[in-house]
């Protein structure tokens, strides 16, 4: 185990029917670090985010968060994590603003914060607007600012900006870079964008067929492999790009 790791997943072992998903998978973030998890669908990525989550558990290896593990510290670490997924379900019938009171009521937390947190992620006019009513990228702001009420001290984003257009991508990339700077949060992101990644995280992960392939910041990744751009590296790597439709089958 790395010292001064907050998340620290080790030998991470996962397989569903047979076909192992991941083959032994670490991964270690220290506390304020921005991290990118990429990988072509099937790659396995999205299991090892929901292992770390706490949603799965791992066939072998060890999760543990600020030294805990999920198996007895379970509420503890729901405290400390936020999480926001690539679909996230509001309740249609009720607005912005409630969505986000009822959310806080869960951690106790007061007025102030639902209002600094629409602030914080530019909602202040659609805070009477039912949820049903907003728009993709009013949506992902809305999920994110749900994720980052109780201040995690690790969030997981699950491709947030998926299917947004490139004005409301930036937004999201601009929240996140101010809580970057305002807090020490440490973001774990899987993504399809090589741009997205490169422009928020200080470290990129990619991962094919269950494992690992290469790792570090984007200009070592760049300097090492000689190649253009991540996307160039990626296909160099993989056979292919990081939106192929095509599902990896681990052997």
């Amino acid at each position: 185990m790395e010292t001064g790791c907050l998340v620290c997943a080790e030998d991470i072992h996962k397989s569903f029917n047979g076909v192992r998903a991941l083959k032994g998978v670490s991964l270690f973030v220290p506390q304020g670090e921005y991290v990118a998890i990429l990988g072509p669908n099937g790659a396995g990525k999205t299991t090892f985010v929901e292992i770390i989550e706490g949603i799965q558990t791992p066939d072998r290896g060890s999760i543990r968060i600020k030294g805990l593990s999920w198996k007895k510290n379970a509420h503890e670490l729901h405290k400390i994590m936020g999480l926001s997924l690539q679909e996230t379900k509001f309740f249609e019938r009720i607005t912005t603003l409630e969505t986000l009171r009822l959310f806080a009521s869960f951690f106790e937390l007061g007025e102030s914060r639902v209002q600094e947190i629409i602030e914080m992620v530019n909602l202040r006019d659609k805070v009477s607007a039912r949820t049903v009513h907003l728009s993709g990228g009013q949506r992902q702001k809305l999920a994110l600012g749900l994720a980052i009420l109780n201040r995690p001290e690790v969030l997981i984003l699950d491709e947030p900006t998926t299917g947004l257009d490139p004005s409301a991508r930036r937004e999201i990339w601009n929240i996140l870079c101010d809580l970057k700077a305002k807090e020490k949060t440490s973001l774990i992101l899987t993504t399809h964008y090589m741009e997205e990644a490169n422009f928020l995280c200080d470290r990129i992960i990619m991962m094919d067929q269950g494992l690992i392939i290469k790792e570090g910041t984007p200009e070592q990744l760049l300097k090492e492999s000689g190649k253009a751009n991540l996307d160039e590296l990626f296909i160099y790597l993989t056979g292919r790009g990081l939106s192929d439709e095509t599902v990896s089958k681990a052997n």
